[in-house]
């Protein structure tokens, strides 16, 4: 078998003292944090479309990556990537990867030739997952490249398009099902509308929640246990997205009975798209309970659009670890690295040094969020400012066992309420501390 990477060996943790570009710093795999590994808690995951399927294009100029695995087209380019994926798989030292059916197998003729060399694909890739003990974290179908999918797939005006999407999401089922995928993913990239002057918002809303409970069905029909996974985005390509934030796709599951079938899958450079922050995205679905994965990347705040880099920001990955080690982890999703080198970032060797800064942000973001929550200075602080909710008037408010009327002689009985600092600053500092108190730890 052909090697992709042989310049490259399997990439070592060395320290933060390591000058090596090639080493991880921070990310130490089998090192305990709290009572699991650091490989336990992150679940990192490759994505296989950027990784390996991007070619450096943007909107605005063409491609600019060659890779030695897309030298031949149709099958024999599609295992030539696929046994460049495993061998990178491995020497970064991943136990996961996700994939769209189109990022693996050609698209063919028609649909039909389509899955048949995605099946041929997917078993492929079985032996490879079996001789190498590398993981699906999860599947998903791109129902959103193709001309058909023009305007939409559960949501297109026509219902042959729909059928269309059905086939490639049933079939996709069934190689997640076959790879042992413990997620699969819907991501409505055109799942919205430009105008409204051609749109019947509500009925394509309607159809789109009975694609989904049609999903939901057919992998119970061959036996799927594993998650079902939505990824809110708010815009691009369309301009009005039905998936738009974590609470828009929460209000959406709850509306039409699938919120005890779906989960959220939260992406930074998506949150900050939609005008939050990627703590705040991941915080919505975790306390109503539907934090289920996350797409591990970052967007340009002077750039309007998905950039999807890679994630060097260690406050935001600890903010992020912070929500994942207060709901007790993110298992059976992971952290998957939505994300792909720059444009003028050629060399096959940047794959590694993209993959490393990521992989080391988040692992250092554990270990400083981990200590927070260990000395429990934030905790205590909470404590402290909510206490008034713990008796008297606050506590009937929270019990239920007040009205406006007795508020509204509490209120004037009393007085002004005493004013109280939040102490932002404070807590800002304080948290400045523990990321350097975890640096010298690692």
């Amino acid at each position: 078998m052909k090697t992709f990477f042989p310049q490259i060996e399997k990439i070592q943790y060395e320290g933060p003292a390591s000058a090596n570009p090639l080493a991880f710093q921070f990310y130490d795999a089998g090192a305990k944090i709290g009572d699991r590994s650091m490989q336990e808690h992150l679940r990192f995951s490759i994505a296989y479309w950027h990784t390996f399927c991007g070619t450096g294009s943007d909107p605005f100029g063409a491609k600019t990556l060659d890779r030695p695995w897309n030298a031949v087209a149709g099958m024999p380019g599609a295992e030539a990537k696929l046994y460049a994926a495993f061998e990178f798989f491995q020497k970064i030292g991943v136990e996961y990867y996700c994939f769209h059916d189109a990022d693996m197998a050609p698209e063919g003729d028609s649909l039909q030739e389509f899955q048949l060399n995605l099946e041929s694909m997917c078993k492929l890739t079985l032996q490879l997952q079996k001789d190498t003990g590398v993981k699906l974290l999860w599947g998903t179908a791109n129902l959103f490249s193709h001309p058909r999918y023009m305007c939409g797939a559960a949501t297109n005006p026509d219902p042959h398009v729909f059928a269309c999407a059905a086939a490639q999401v049933k079939k996709m089922l069934e190689m997640t099902h076959m790879l042992g995928g413990e997620n699969y993913v819907f991501w409505g990239g055109r799942e919205g509308y430009s105008t409204l002057l051609n749109t019947d918002m509500q009925r394509e809303q309607e159809h789109f929640a009975k694609f989904l409970h049609m999903a939901v069905d057919y992998a119970k029909e061959i036996g799927f246990t594993g998650q079902f996974l939505i990824e809110p985005k708010p815009k691009e390509p369309t301009v009005h997205q039905y998936d738009y934030d974590a609470a828009t796709v929460i209000s959406f599951l709850k509306t039409y009975e699938l919120q005890d079938k779906f989960k959220l899958n939260i992406e930074a450079n998506h949150a900050t798209l939609a005008g939050h922050s990627f703590a705040h995205e991941l915080a919505v679905a975790s306390m109503n309970g539907m934090l289920g994965s996350v797409d591990a990347n970052r967007g340009d705040l002077l750039l309007g659009w998905d950039t999807d880099q890679f994630p060097t920001n260690f406050y935001d990955c600890a903010t992020a670890m912070l929500v994942l080690l207060n709901q007790d982890g993110i298992a059976p999703g992971g952290l998957n690295f939505d994300a792909k080198v720059r444009r003028d970032s050629s060399d096959l060797e940047d794959l590694f040094h993209a993959h490393i800064g990521g992989m080391d942000s988040f692992a250092l973001g554990l270990r400083f969020a981990h200590l927070v929550i260990e000395d429990g200075v934030l905790s205590e602080l909470l404590t402290e400012r909510y206490a008034r909710y713990d008796h008297g008037i606050g506590k009937e408010i929270e019990a239920g066992m007040t009205d406006f009327s007795a508020l509204s002689r509490f209120a004037l009985e009393n007085g002004e309420p005493q004013q109280r600092s939040g102490r932002q600053e404070k807590l800002e500092n304080i948290f400045n501390h523990y990321l350097v108190k975890a640096i010298k730890e690692s």
